[in-house]
């Protein structure tokens, strides 16, 4: 056992008995010579409770705790033993295994970084250190991909799971819109340009979507994205895919037109045909005559932009 071991833990106004103490040492380890384990714990306990600052006692005592399945003492035990400045290197070691038995992977890490900040090179802490960095970033993937799970969960929930108006109901199956996430990748102008949706069919599916800590247009660059890759699949092999890429300023747009689409940051032609009418609608200063100035530049092409009815981008013949 190192010499740092047998130093006073902090200072206490607790009288030792170090004759008594010393006595219950002694006997706990004949007790462990012969392989009585309960029989050293006792001893170990008297020793303690003759000298509860004894560093020897404690760490002897919480190790034999620890073959014993007593982690919660063992803990508690080697805890006080760390309170020692420096803490024993043996003691933190011990205490790391056992936290990181626990999976309290921030504890073990930090007993390990007391070894590590004096002594870089220790062999058994900069092992020991990997294994529960790896534990520790294997924990928090887990608690990822479960989050990411639940999620997706959710948004592949129904819409019709929910009570909603009949008219809503309706509304959104002309609409192509089956599951929460659907319903999330738009926004309020779109539902609204909708035939027959009205205000009091989009305050109760706003009610809903708050429910569970939704509200409309959050997934709308999901919305986009997908829509880019339908356009795609749906131009392969027809000569016209690399037009998506060519930016926006090659349809030679008036510059309101232009301007307006600057503020959805809309960059290529492939971006363009992502929106719908009504996103382009919602923009300040984006009238009738710009969307149908867009919508004609992109007939020539054989594009058009993203409808709610089909989910997709529309492509011309």
């Amino acid at each position: 056992m190192s010499n740092a071991m047998d130093m006073v833990i902090g200072a206490s106004g607790v009288q030792a008995d170090a004759k008594a103490a010393k006595e219950a040492m002694a006997a706990a380890e004949q007790a462990i010579q012969e392989g009585d384990r309960l029989g050293a714990i006792q001893s170990l306990r008297k020793a303690v409770q003759a000298d509860p600052n004894n560093a020897d006692a404690l760490f002897k005592l919480a190790y034999q705790l620890d073959l014993a399945g007593e982690e919660d003492e063992a803990i508690v035990l080697y805890e006080r033993v760390c309170e020692h400045v420096p803490p024993p290197i043996n003691a933190l070691l011990n205490l790391a295994v056992l936290l990181e038995d626990r999976g309290e992977y921030a504890r073990a890490e930090r007993c390990l970084r007391q070894i590590l900040d004096t002594n870089p090179n220790h062999p058994r802490a900069r092992l020991f250190m990997k294994d529960v960095q790896a534990s520790r970033s294997m924990v928090i993937e887990e608690e990822n991909e479960r989050d990411v799970l639940k999620r997706k969960a959710l948004l592949d929930t129904p819409v019709t799971d929910f009570e909603l108006s009949v008219r809503a109901r309706t509304c959104l199956k002309k609409m192509n819109i089956r599951t929460l996430g659907d319903l999330i990748r738009i926004n309020e102008a779109e539902l609204m340009s909708y035939k027959n949706f009205g205000e009091s069919s989009l305050d109760e599916i706003k009610r809903m979507l708050a429910s569970k800590n939704l509200k409309l247009g959050q997934g709308r660059e999901d919305a986009h994205r997908a829509a880019r890759r339908q356009i795609l699949e749906k131009l392969k092999g027809s000569g016209r895919e690399a037009a998506l890429n060519k930016p926006v300023s090659e349809l030679q747009l008036s510059v309101r037109a232009r301007k307006a689409l600057q503020l959805l940051n809309i960059q290529t032609i492939g971006d363009l045909c992502s929106h719908t009418e009504a996103e382009l609608m919602g923009i300040k200063n984006f009238g009738a005559t710009s969307l149908t100035e867009v919508r004609e530049k992109l007939g020539e092409m054989g594009l058009g932009l993203r409808t709610l009815e089909d989910g997709a981008t529309s492509i011309g013949a």
